[in-house]
């Protein structure tokens, strides 16, 4: 039976391949062909790849050298976080034109509640296709469409479908249709939930109904109950159309491999520290405490939480923490990764202690710097020790958003 009007009808609009593409409709003679985009001019990871690519096996993340194995005649381009930014701001602008209820999900992703427009548009289904067409007159590229009453099944059912496709599962097939899927496969349930799941017996998505909700809910909260109507198709959360500012800031930064110079490892914090600071300032934030770590090969994450004297925004008084974290945990370490995250934001703007203020002419010099560097490009102004590691590429935060704290390409 065809039901021409849904009581709720979510899209999921996913870009294809988005950064390989966007370098394929930039540049012609690269169409057809294995590309992969990579973290700058001497990149060593593959941040995404064309499809033509990933037909070798060439997958996200994975080493340069290996995708090289893989395809000695792979073509690299460094990555451009602008670019990017700039044609998902015209995929969002598209999507707006057809319904306001939009939920950015990430850069090339969002979830799109057509509910209330069928009578405008027609069915969901052809809502999809229109919605395709624009995309593809206005920015060249090609994307993916899940289609069903909730977040979950439609994210799914995007995946199935492509490169360039629509997968529609109406939600009174929801359930009957996932039973056979592995929970894995759904978003949000990865290994470690699919390992719990397993010890249950619960594999497939049909199976999750044996499993009391409240076994979940002990276990995993409110996300718990959540993930018992997931695998049923009948995702209880609502396309979220404001998106609460982030509690933390924070930026890492890969090292080159084989890092173990400490003099060298200090530069990255640093750079780290300024791009915190930059972007505290930059939305009138300020933190007290900062989570500073080091990923060292074989022994995971060093580091921890540590507290400034007072609430800062300057990227010396963070780096003064990144010293200090640094000498606890010791040199002779090879280090692959450094991280500097902001947490418990404070952008109430209130009145400081009268004898606790930061250096007034501190605050003066940042705010000049920021002029600068906001005119004549980032980085323009910046410590001397800086320049040990060069011009650092500069990519998108996984939790980008178009406009607010979240808007960030200095990860």
């Amino acid at each position: 039976m065809i039901k021409h009007h849904w009581h709720k009808a979510i899209l999921l609009v996913d870009m294809d391949a988005f950064f390989a593409s966007v370098e394929q409709h930039d540049y012609p003679p690269l169409r057809g062909k294995p590309v992969a985009v990579v973290n700058g001019h001497a990149g060593s990871t593959i941040i995404t790849c064309s499809y033509e690519a990933r037909c070798f096996g060439i997958k996200t993340g994975m080493p340069l050298w290996r995708a090289r194995r893989l395809c000695s005649h792979l073509i690299c381009c460094p990555g451009r976080p602008s670019r990017y930014t700039e044609v998902s701001r015209q995929m969002i602008g598209v999507m707006g034109d057809f319904t306001p209820d939009i939920e950015v999900f990430s850069i090339d992703e969002a979830f799109l509640d057509v509910t209330q427009c069928q009578r405008l548009h027609g069915s969901p289904l052809h809502i999809a296709q229109k919605i395709k067409q624009a995309i593809f007159a206005k920015t060249g590229l090609t994307c993916s469409i899940g289609v069903s009453g909730d977040k979950t099944t439609a994210k799914y059912a995007a995946s199935t479908s492509k490169p360039n496709g629509c997968s529609v599962i109406p939600p009174w097939q929801a359930k009957e249709r996932l039973s056979l899927v592995p929970v894995t496969e759904l978003c949000g349930i990865g290994p470690g939930i699919g390992r719990f799941l397993a010890q249950y017996g619960v594999i497939y998505c049909g199976q999750m109904a044996r499993l009391p909700i409240g076994l979940l809910a002990r276990r995993f909260g409110n996300f718990g109950r959540r993930l018992w109507y997931m695998c049923q198709g009948a995702d209880p959360y609502p396309v979220k159309l404001i998106r609460e500012d982030p509690k933390s800031m924070g930026h890492g930064k890969i090292l080159p491999p084989g890092t173990c110079d400490k003099v060298v490892i200090a530069a990255y914090f640093h750079h780290m520290c300024e791009r915190v600071a930059s972007r505290l300032r930059r939305h009138y934030c300020k933190a007290q405490f900062f989570f500073i770590g080091m990923r060292v090969k074989s022994l995971g994450w060093l580091g921890g939480k540590y507290r400034a004297l007072l609430p800062t925004n300057d990227g010396h008084a963070i780096y003064r923490l990144c010293c200090l974290c640094m000498q606890e945990i010791g040199s002779g370490f090879v280090v692959a990764q450094v991280q500097v995250t902001a947490l418990s934001l404070d952008n109430t703007g209130g009145q400081m202690d009268l004898f606790s203020q930061e250096n007034p002419q501190l605050q003066a010099v940042n705010v000049i710097a920021d002029a600068v560097n906001n005119r004549f490009g980032k980085e323009t102004l910046q410590p001397a020790h800086l320049l040990l590691t060069g011009p650092l590429h500069r990519v998108i935060a996984p939790s980008w958003q178009p406009s607010g704290p979240r808007e960030s390409i200095d990860s």
